[in-house]
């Protein structure tokens, strides 16, 4: 009789365990949707894009605009291209921009070291390659950026014995 029982007893506590295991699989319920949404859909690509991008425009305005004064004046335009860039360090992103963000600080550091450099009477050739740095990087932050927003990028054509335009 003691065998019987400690059969059924043990009986029991098998099937408990079995009925515990195959309960928790019948009432496991998959995570609840966070509500932070996908920064890097499709369809919020285009606002986080826009908000590294911002930076940019801000930054080539101002540099133009540099690159158009006095020497003695440039100074201040440093200070400003380094203020944007240092908000546009400062601009957290998803991860699927850090390469778009990795080559916009790339490209602002040239210029303002390219600026830094004319400015300490550095000679033509040094300066003419850092401004030739800082144009690809700029042309592969302008590719990233047509990557990142699923555009095409189409090489404009110039026709032959149209001058360039002036700076």
């Amino acid at each position: 009789m003691k065998t019987h029982n400690l059969l059924i007893v043990s009986s029991l506590f098998v099937a408990a365990a079995l009925l515990t295991g195959c309960a928790g699989n019948q009432t496991a319920v998959e995570p609840a949707p966070t509500a932070t949404p996908d920064l890097c859909a499709p369809g919020n690509i285009e606002a986080e894009v826009n908000k590294i991008h911002k930076h940019m425009r801000e930054f080539d305005d101002t540099s133009m605009v540099a690159a158009n004064m006095p020497q003695e004046q440039i100074s201040s335009a440093i200070t400003d291209l380094q203020r944007i860039r240092r908000a546009a360090e400062d601009e957290p992103i998803p991860g699927c921009l850090v390469g778009l963000k990795t080559y916009q600080i790339a490209h602002m550091n040239s210029v303002i070291n390219t600026l830094v450099a004319f400015m300490g009477g550095s000679d033509q050739q040094a300066v003419d390659q850092y401004l030739a740095l800082a144009r690809q990087q700029h042309d592969q932050y302008t590719l990233e950026l047509a990557r990142v927003l699923g555009l095409t990028v189409v090489p404009a054509t110039i026709p032959s014995g149209t001058p360039p335009p002036s700076p």
